[in-house]
């Protein structure tokens, strides 16, 4: 407080002398005999602002602490410590200390009712508007500065008074109004455990998101705000400022908790992955925005390891889902082979979900090393799992993916995958149509593991140049397969006999190629290739070896059925047909189009 103020007339009333004042402060710890005068005119001050305040002289509703308001808190400090004095010196008298606790209860009565105000009439109002509905636009809660530091200095002064009580129950009671207030304008609601269990996944799933939304906000915003503001209000008092957001935060955290509790208990299912995921981070999210100001005594323990607990229960919701996932794949038996060798229904899907999973990583990362026995995967088993898909003789560390039990995991599945579809290509009679079923899942699962910046960071370069050759292996097995007995028929081997071609030879060798490459045609139209780059590269491979044996065979044995009468029944086909019948290969009938489509 200044000392020499030009507005001394406006500080106090008419009977109370500064001067005075300041002699008072002076002498109030010094001078046992001074202390009835002190009291007096310590009392006197009180009151005069109290009165000036009840009768409206004196506005109470100000942003800024004016410097009569400064000396009545100057004077209620010194006459608490008059007040103790007093408690303590038995020849004071009960009369002076029944004097004192009076004016000091008036004054406590009236700094919480100030306190209440400023609390209620400078913060945490909002209007309706769509961005003010949403903490994340604006700095919570909004005091001006100003209105903290009355507010600091009125916490003070109660505390240093004794009325540590009094002072925390007003703040208490207007901070956890403002909140609930601003929970309702974020859309928070308490929605019944039994309302939970009864819902559709659907409307579940919009509640989720609404939930969430509210947890993050309270993350992100309202706790670090509350957080923040209690401690500039009891910045002397940071143990009660800890233990005012302790309570506050509670008893938020307990009715988000209630949410996602009842959530965790409905029936876990595959489609429920990843809104479990966004569950789990959120309370993730939660449990960092308390921790940094939750002192953690015994009730803080055991709310914390509420939280964890419920947050554990849907990483392990998350494990059994793959676990689930696992046994889907092992159990899914087809009995009907997919038309044409398509991408099967079963390799979309498994691709996908676990695209889409791998968004994810750094959570299911956690999630899979803090289950790894729920997972029934040992740091031993996993790492065994990653090496068997590693090349050793790989020369870039970089390219082999990292140690942990979630790439262990996705790579059983993979493996799970890969042995559904092998059983499946089974159910193809013609071999070749089996290594195009092959050749098309497994391009499909590559493409989605290259296609994904998630899956690749999980699998790692090595596995995916490991599935790559295994692609081109189906490729070759498919070209030796089918076109292998076309080129064999395009050889120059045994076109003599006698040492000599003769034209029944001839005839024979050009009628046999005909026939095979209209059969092949009328088969292979039919099959489905999906993927245009694979399909391109299989037409140009198997333009790269028929076209130049045919060419090469038309060219050295042609001219013996030039003078033939219908020489164009056996010679069917010109070189430059044989591309276009190429082109014709892999695009489907109209059922497996449509298909392919979906």
């Amino acid at each position: 407080m200044e000392k020499n103020t030009p507005h001394i007339n406006q500080l106090v009333c008419e009977d109370v002398d500064y001067n005075r004042f300041k002699n008072t402060v002076s002498t109030s710890d010094d001078d046992p005999s001074e202390l009835p005068e002190n009291v007096e005119n310590f009392s006197k001050i009180i009151e005069s602002r109290i009165a000036k305040c009840n009768s409206g002289e004196t506005p109470t509703r100000l942003e800024k602490m004016t410097e009569e308001e400064s000396f009545f808190l100057e004077a209620v400090m010194h006459l608490s410590k008059l007040t103790n004095t007093i408690s303590k010196s038995p020849s004071a008298g009960s009369t002076l200390l029944s004097r004192t606790n009076m004016v000091l209860q008036r004054a406590m009565t009236f700094m919480e009712e100030e306190l209440r105000t400023l609390l209620e009439d400078f913060g945490g109002r909002r209007s309706n508007s769509k961005v003010d509905k949403n903490p994340e636009f604006e700095d919570y809660p909004s005091y001006p500065l100003e209105v903290v530091t009355r507010m600091n200095r009125i916490a003070i002064a109660m505390i240093s008074a004794g009325f540590e009580t009094a002072c925390c129950q007003v703040y208490s009671i207007s901070r956890r109004n403002a909140l609930y207030e601003q929970m309702k304008m974020i859309e928070f609601e308490k929605i019944n455990v039994d309302d939970v269990q009864r819902m559709s996944w659907d409307s579940l799933e919009g509640e989720i998101t609404r939930w969430i939304n509210v947890a993050r906000s309270c993350s992100n915003t309202l706790f670090p705000g509350e957080r923040r503001l209690g401690e500039s209000v009891f910045s002397d008092s940071p143990m009660i400022s800890q233990s005012l957001f302790n309570n506050l935060a509670r008893s938020i955290v307990i009715q988000i908790l209630d949410f996602a509790e009842a959530v965790s208990r409905t029936k876990r299912s595959a489609e429920k992955l990843f809104k479990y995921l966004d569950i789990y981070d959120t309370i993730s999210d939660l449990i960092h925005a308390i921790s940094e100001s939750l002192s953690f005594n015994d009730s803080e323990h055991e709310l914390k390891s509420e939280i964890l607990a419920t947050r554990d229960r849907f990483g392990e919701a998350a494990v059994n889902i793959f676990c689930d996932l696992e046994n889907s794949i092992k159990n899914d038996a087809a009995r009907t082979p997919v038309p044409g060798g398509a991408v099967h229904p079963l390799t979309r899907y498994v691709m996908n979900y676990l695209k889409y999973a791998c968004e994810y990583k750094d959570t299911l990362k956690h999630i899979f090393k803090e289950h790894a026995k729920l997972a029934a995967m040992s740091p031993s088993k996993w790492k065994s799992s990653v090496d068997d898909h590693v090349d050793k003789e790989s020369e870039s560390p970089q390219d082999v993916a990292e140690t942990t039990p979630l790439t262990a995991q996705l790579m059983t599945i993979m493996d799970l995958l890969d042995a559904n579809l092998e059983a499946k290509s089974n159910l193809y009679r013609d071999s070749s149509l089996r290594d195009i079923f092959l050749m098309n899942n497994g391009r499909y699962i590559l493409q989605k593991a290259k296609g994904s910046t998630e899956v690749r960071q999980v699998m790692g370069d090595t596995w995916c140049r490991r599935r790559s050759t295994t692609v081109r292996q189906y490729h070759k097995n498919y070209q030796r397969e089918t076109w292998g007995r076309v080129l064999q028929i395009l050889s120059h081997d045994g076109m003599q006999v006698n040492g000599k071609v003769t034209k029944p030879v001839v005839k024979e060798r050009f009628k046999n190629f005909s026939t095979m490459l209209d059969e092949i045609h009328r088969t292979q139209s039919t099959w489905v290739v999906s993927d245009e780059q694979l399909r391109s590269e299989l037409r140009v491979s198997i333009s790269a070896v028929l076209i130049p044996a045919y060419r090469s065979f038309c060219g050295r044995f042609r001219q013996y059925l030039d003078n033939t009468k219908h020489s164009d029944k056996y010679i069917k086909y010109q070189p430059e047909d044989i591309e276009t019948l190429v082109e014709g290969l892999f695009d489907g009938n109209p059922a497996s189009m449509a298909r392919r489509k979906a």
